[in-house]
């Protein structure tokens, strides 16, 4: 791993400005870029681990708030039933189109960066699963995305009038999707995987599929549904795909003296 940075930046979109959280290597280099999306409570320390450690393997990560419109910015939800509660309503609250303005700000920003190869890829947890896929449906320059226990894709159920077109949509992607699911998980039950699972079939999708005996938020090394064994496993999984779909970067060596 490598030593790395954050900073962010806010970015306009037709919502109001975004505060998106920048996380990359500070050697000099060019290296490709990840759309991170974080879980309702945006973004809380246990997603600022997992964007450092992408960060750390050699990319530049950008974090958005996804409550920019309704919430200062900055602000982290809470990972208690009030919290939970406003994430879920929040979920619903906000216009489908400001989500996919808010992807198309994040992935704009990436690719302009000075320190991004314009290699683009997206990777999320729970409601950011889902916003990760629906990124890489939307958006031809998405060439691999990371989609940790999505929610909502099998109900369509994001969004203001909770009537997505996110899983119809997903015939039109030039990306390669890792799926990543906890059996236990209550969010996504058997039936909703297998929905999902025979749409990428039947339409054609590159795709990867994995379920995992965990519950709902195994990744989140917060609380007691974290399971490290999985976790590591999947975070794995993510980085070889990412790497193999986008590259490593052209990362300059480091100096360490004159050993």
């Amino acid at each position: 791993m490598v030593i790395h940075s954050h900073e962010h930046a806010d970015l306009p979109t037709p919502y109001g400005p975004m505060r998106t959280h920048i996380f990359r290597p500070v050697a000099e280099g060019k290296y490709p870029g990840i759309l991170l999306y974080s879980e309702i409570f945006q973004v809380t320390a246990p997603i600022a681990r997992t964007a450092s450690l992408l960060a750390g393997h050699g990319f530049v990560v950008g974090v958005p708030e996804i409550y920019h419109e309704f919430l200062p910015a900055g602000e982290i939800l809470a990972y208690d039933q009030a919290g939970a509660d406003k994430g879920n309503d929040l979920k619903t609250t906000k216009e489908l189109a400001s989500y996919d303005a808010d992807s198309r700000a994040v992935l704009d920003f990436l690719k302009s960066h000075h320190a991004c190869t314009g290699k683009l890829g997206t990777m999320g947890i729970c409601i950011g699963g889902h916003l990760s896929f629906r990124a890489a449906a939307k958006n031809s320059d998405v060439k691999a995305a990371v989609c940790f226990y999505a929610t909502d894709i099998h109900k369509n159920g994001l969004g203001k009038d909770m009537n997505d077109d996110t899983l119809v949509s997903i015939n039109q992607t030039n990306a390669e999707l890792l799926m990543i699911w906890g059996r236990q998980d209550p969010h996504v039950p058997l039936e909703g995987r297998r929905k999902i699972q025979a749409t990428l079939e039947a339409d054609g999708v590159h795709y990867t599929w994995h379920e995992f005996n965990g519950q709902h938020a195994f990744l989140r090394d917060e609380g007691h549904r974290y399971d490290p064994e999985l976790a590591l496993k999947s975070y794995g999984l993510a980085l070889e795909m990412l790497k193999r779909k986008l590259g490593e970067g052209d990362l300059s060596a480091i100096k360490t003296g004159d050993n």
